[in-house]
């Protein structure tokens, strides 16, 4: 049972992760019971386990669905995951190893050429790029506490950082900013690598109310 409950749960995360649940999603427990044939305690629990994340919400009437935030939890949040991405760039300037200086060049590089090469015309691609860069400064931290206080409060977030790509020029800024908190992680910049990471990460308050009014 404690297998199947992990299962379910890391399916869960991974469709969270990638956009297949969005904020305000119904999760049908019976689909779950049916696709994965396990009974209903497992996929129960597993989605109590992701209402201790605070990704999931339980509504009267319409069961569990995904974490929908208002526009003051969806600020609130934001608040504070642009700290910890800031702290993580910080310390990742401080302890980059060998091996990250090359894992997090490549990323970055990877994010420059997908904005040259194609623009805007796939956002859920280059996503993808921009989650490979966003962890391997969080990795370069070398703490995983941190890492993984990021990974939990980011499950929040993804969906309207995904919406972001959307918007014209929005992949060639993010590239460019990538970019320029890389050169300042490899400059050993602890301060400037964390404030730039900050303004990265965070919206205004317009930002957020478009994002949140184009997944409602």
């Amino acid at each position: 049972m404690a297998g199947q409950t992990e299962t379910l749960t890391n399916k869960l995360l991974s469709w969270i992760d990638t956009g297949r649940l969005n904020p305000g999603d119904v999760i049908d427990e019976a689909e779950l019971v049916a696709e994965f044939a396990v009974s209903r305690t497992p996929v129960r629990e597993a989605i109590l386990q992701l209402e201790a994340m605070g990704l999931v919400r339980r509504l009267p009437r319409k069961g569990a669905t995904v974490f929908r935030p208002s526009l003051e939890e969806f600020l609130a949040i934001l608040e504070v995951h642009a700290k910890l991405e800031g702290q993580a760039a910080g310390l990742a300037a401080r302890r980059l190893s060998v091996s990250w200086t090359k894992a997090l060049e490549a990323a970055v590089a990877a994010c420059e050429d997908f904005a040259r090469d194609q623009g805007d015309a796939n956002p859920d691609a280059y996503y993808q790029l921009n989650l490979r860069f966003h962890e391997c400064v969080a990795l370069a931290a070398g703490n995983p506490f941190l890492t993984e206080m990021i990974k939990t409060n980011a499950r929040k977030l993804l969906a309207y950082y995904r919406a972001r790509y959307r918007y014209a020029g929005a992949i060639a800024t993010s590239a460019a900013e990538h970019r320029a908190i890389a050169s300042l992680i490899f400059a050993r910049d602890a301060a400037g690598a964390e404030a730039l990471m900050h303004r990265h990460v965070q919206f205004d308050q317009i930002t957020a109310m478009d994002l949140l009014a184009a997944l409602s």
